[in-house]
């Protein structure tokens, strides 16, 4: 047994995860607001890159610039090569374009426009304080109830219920629990009906009292068999209260009806979430066609300014060296994204091939779809499909749907095609919708009607899709 040192030449192939190789994997995995922030760093990082107006976009390829004339990779090999491996002399790059002009376009000053449209403003949604405040200032009170009433609506959670005790009120304000007990009840009489409720009862009460539905036995119902309403439990409901089930049924139904979370339809503009599509896809006469929204990949230019000194100075300078490496970092960036752009365009085109028979006929033709399916059809990683599609949605014809949507699993039917677990679903509503109320289906049942349709599923199974759609149980959802 021999032990030493010694130097020995190995040949070995890995892949090398370069810092350029880096960028344009986060630079595909990017969803729009994660790339807009990108690029908007890297133009304050990079002086030579420049994001042109709408106005500013050249309408012909010739005229897009040096960034144009670089073939991008290819997609079964994306950014396995560096810039590094094929230098590009930039200053003879430029000097061969034959750069005459002497665009200053960074230091350009658009006119500043002093008309105002409506489309500059955007509403600002009431809350529900100030809702209650201006019924506040309407309302005929004496000015101390009427500031016990002011802390009683700012004491109000998001749903509008009330957060603190009447104990702890009247102890602050140094006043009788009637007293506040008073400014209470004038804040339930405002609208949304319901508001200013210390629990779920009241609040039902106070809805069912302006209706005109407050009666004992319903008052009974609601202070003791909320839980068996939920439950569907009428028999047991009407055995207590001493009425008919048919009684205790349409109870229930207007109970159902009521607005357990009064504040709730009251928000601000914070809870607003706005979703850019970032493919379209257009029926065109008997073809769809997909379109790449420019909004979620930005086009990216280089500076005419730095060009012109990057051919005037001379190619020892430190001036040159830095212009080339900032040149070099810009390509690679925009060639990322037209990378990131065109595997999105090539992974939407083959889900929208594959699920061609959705945008025809609805969900009930949803198709059971892998990442490893458009991996194989297109000739690259899983991974990279993964990345393209998530956290991206798509504009169709039938609506707006996350690109993840279409990947979906699901069950065999008897043609031994793969039927989605959406179409499942969408099978097992319209059964539940059809069957008679009095006498619904149970899942066993649901699971035969399947079969006879060439769907081979489980009851365990419609049970899991069942509640993935808030669907109740048969005996929950039977009427009397």
């Amino acid at each position: 047994m021999k032990l030493g040192y010694e130097l020995t030449i190995e040949q070995t192939q890995r892949l090398v995860m370069t810092p350029e190789l880096i960028q344009a994997i986060q630079i595909l995995q990017f969803n729009t607001q994660e790339l807009d922030n990108y690029v908007q760093d890297q133009l304050l990082a990079n002086p030579i890159l420049e994001k042109p107006e709408k106005s500013e976009e050249p309408e012909y390829p010739e005229e897009r610039g040096i960034a144009e004339e670089i073939p991008l990779p290819r997609e079964e090999e994306p950014y396995e090569k560096s810039n590094e491996d094929h230098e590009i002399d930039w200053i003879e790059q430029l000097r061969e374009r034959e750069y005459d002009d002497i665009s200053y376009s960074q230091w350009q000053q658009t006119a500043e426009k002093s008309d105002y449209t409506y489309e500059q403003f955007v509403s600002a949604d009431i809350t529900l304080s100030d809702y209650l405040m201006m019924q506040l200032q309407l309302a005929v009170m004496k000015p101390r109830c009427k500031e016990v009433a002011k802390y009683l609506i700012e004491a109000l959670d998001e749903n509008g219920y009330l957060t603190g005790s009447i104990e702890e009120v009247a102890k602050l304000f140094g006043i009788s629990e009637e007293r506040v007990m008073e400014a209470l009840k004038i804040i339930q009489g405002f609208e949304p009906v319901g508001i200013g409720a210390r629990d779920l009862p009241e609040c039902l009460m106070i809805q069912m009292a302006f209706y005109g539905d407050d009666t004992e036995q319903t008052k009974k119902i609601i202070e003791n068999h909320l839980e068996d309403i939920a439950g569907n439990r009428l028999g047991v409901i009407a055995k207590a209260v001493g009425i008919s089930v048919n009684e205790v049924q349409e109870i229930s139904d207007i109970i159902r009806t009521l607005e357990p979370k009064p504040g709730r339809q009251f928000g601000s503009a914070n809870d607003n979430r706005y979703i850019i599509p970032d493919v379209t896809v257009e029926k065109i006469g008997e073809e769809y066609v997909v379109t790449v929204n420019d909004a979620t990949a930005p086009r990216l230019n280089i500076s005419h300014y730095y060009q012109k000194m990057l051919i005037e100075s001379d190619k020892d300078s430190t001036i040159s060296k830095y212009l080339t490496g900032r040149l070099n970092s810009a390509m690679w960036l925009i060639k990322s994204i037209e990378q990131r752009r065109q595997t999105i365009f090539n992974v939407v085109s083959a889900v929208v091939r594959y699920q061609v028979n959705f945008f025809e006929h609805g969900s009930k033709c949803l198709k059971t779809l892998t990442l490893k399916q458009i991996a194989d059809e297109l000739g690259i990683h899983e991974s990279t499909v993964s990345r393209s599609v998530n956290g991206k949605y798509m504009q169709t014809p039938r609506g707006l749907f996350e690109i993840k949507f279409f990947f979906t699993s699901g069950v065999s039917g008897s043609d031994g095609l793969g039927i989605a677990s959406e179409s499942v679903k969408t099978f097992i509503r319209e059964i539940i919708d059809a069957e008679n109320p009095k006498s619904p289906y149970s899942d066993q049942h649901i699971a035969e009607l399947l079969s006879g349709r060439g769907i081979e599923i489980s009851r365990r199974t419609v049970a899991k899709y069942r509640d993935e759609m808030n669907l109740p149980s048969s005996s929950k959802r039977k009427r009397y």
